[in-house]
């Protein structure tokens, strides 16, 4: 959200807990605690650097962005560090890239803490009270919204990453628990399981 003066827009302050990840292991956000409850604040992946160089946990730090409809998100344009450092979107490099890591089997069980958004407010997974961060696709999040709210019991098993700011894994299987794990992809209909044409279709193609 390069685009948007970040002079504009409210300011909300807070306390710095952790940071939030994405499946490359990047921080992508992170939660602070306001005055009534936890903030999840969405950052840009190409932020990752500087903002893990000066945020740390108990930090003050204060946040100007836009609240999508529908989710408990903040998406930061502006992040200001209890030194007073700005930190602020102007966008990625166009030649930037994820960076290149190696992913291995991984399962969590836990409570969830809060669920995880994109920018947008697309749900895209949860983070556990063990400070686990499980991530989904949004269409398939979707599909498993009530075992990603807040207080549900989740079990996961997909591809990991531990990371300096904690795990991170790329949900292929999630359940309530351990025992009910379920593709969280629906795996896609074979050629000879596929509804044969109607015969009129048939003649029209």
């Amino acid at each position: 959200m390069h685009w948007i003066n970040p002079d504009s827009l409210p300011e909300v302050a807070g306390t710095f807990e952790r940071f939030v990840l994405n499946p490359h292991g990047e921080v992508d956000g992170f939660v602070m605690k306001g005055k009534d409850a936890a903030i999840l604040v969405h950052t840009p992946p190409h932020l990752d650097s500087e903002l893990s160089l000066h945020l740390a946990p108990g930090d003050s730090v204060r946040v100007r962005g836009v609240r999508p409809r529908g989710a408990e998100l903040l998406a930061a344009v502006a992040v200001t560090t209890a030194s007073g450092r700005q930190i602020i979107d102007q966008g990625p490099d166009h030649d930037r890239k994820h960076p290149k890591v190696k992913h291995e089997p991984m399962t969590a069980d836990g409570i969830v803490q809060m669920s995880l958004f994109g920018p947008k407010g697309e749900l895209r997974g949860a983070l556990l009270s063990d400070g686990t961060v499980l991530r989904v696709g949004p269409k398939e999040a979707e599909q498993v919204a009530a075992l990603l709210a807040p207080g549900a019991k989740l079990a996961a098993r997909g591809d990991g990453l531990q990371t300096r700011h904690g795990r991170v894994i790329h949900a292929l299987e999630l359940g309530p628990d351990a025992a009910r794990l379920k593709p969280v992809r629906k795996p896609k209909p074979k050629e000879k399981d596929k509804e044969p044409k109607h015969e009129d279709d048939a003649r029209a193609a």
